[in-house]
């Protein structure tokens, strides 16, 4: 599962790491929550990639009520093809979500104890996610996002049964194509990421509050 993340670099740096313009209003965010705004990087109209803001949590185009998203933050690797909610996304609506760090919690006898997981290097990296477009009545459509989970590796294993699928850059390009995904492929590019240069501490239950937003949420304890 993947419930709370972080993308804290500057926008200049997604910039030159996922080859896009960042929208100006985009701030660092420490504690980012469902059903909140967040960039996801995506193929464009015109072909080059864009990076739109949309909500945490995807509403299927045929929802009757958008509250649905708030159920949907993640959607399952191995079943993700052929769900209902997340088929017709997976198709040809493959986004990238970027971050460069999320929670996970652990019980103890004490309660949840959250841990930041991240890069020993600080370098943001993406979450495979899909996007999609609800429309109800006048005005502009909804757009909204939900991340991809999958088996976790063994940094993750101790800390929880799932984790987000982290897809590495050479596999961006695949994933943002907008065409069916080659099924045979599928359990290679949702595989866990190597715990190989990842990082796991715990941090204060400051974050459990998703209006903490602030560089309190990953100091380590």
């Amino acid at each position: 599962m993947c419930g709370r993340f972080a993308l804290i670099v500057d926008a200049s740096v997604l910039a030159d790491v996922f080859d896009v313009d960042p929208p100006r209003e985009l701030q660092p965010r420490f504690n980012i929550a469902p059903t909140q705004t967040v960039p996801i990087v995506r193929a464009g109209k015109d072909g080059p990639r864009e990076c739109a803001l949309v909500r945490w949590g995807l509403v299927p185009s045929w929802a009757k009520d958008e509250k649905m998203g708030a159920r949907m933050i993640n959607a399952r690797g191995e079943t993700v093809a052929e769900k209902p909610s997340f088929r017709s996304a997976f198709k040809t609506r493959r986004c990238l979500i970027p971050a460069d760090g999320f929670y996970e919690w652990v019980r103890t006898e004490d309660g949840k104890q959250p841990h930041f997981i991240h890069f020993g290097d600080a370098r943001p990296f993406a979450f495979a996610g899909l996007w999609e477009r609800w429309h109800k009545g006048p005005g502009e459509p909804l757009e909204t996002c939900t991340i991809i989970t999958t088996t976790p590796n063994e940094l993750l294993a101790d800390l929880h049964d799932r984790m987000p699928v982290i897809l590495p850059p050479d596999r961006y390009e695949e994933w943002l194509e907008p065409a069916p995904l080659d099924l045979d492929r599928l359990q290679e590019v949702l595989a866990p990421h190597p715990a190989e240069g990842m990082e796991a501490y715990p941090v204060s239950t400051y974050v459990n509050k998703p209006v903490n937003d602030s560089l309190e949420c990953i100091a380590r304890l």
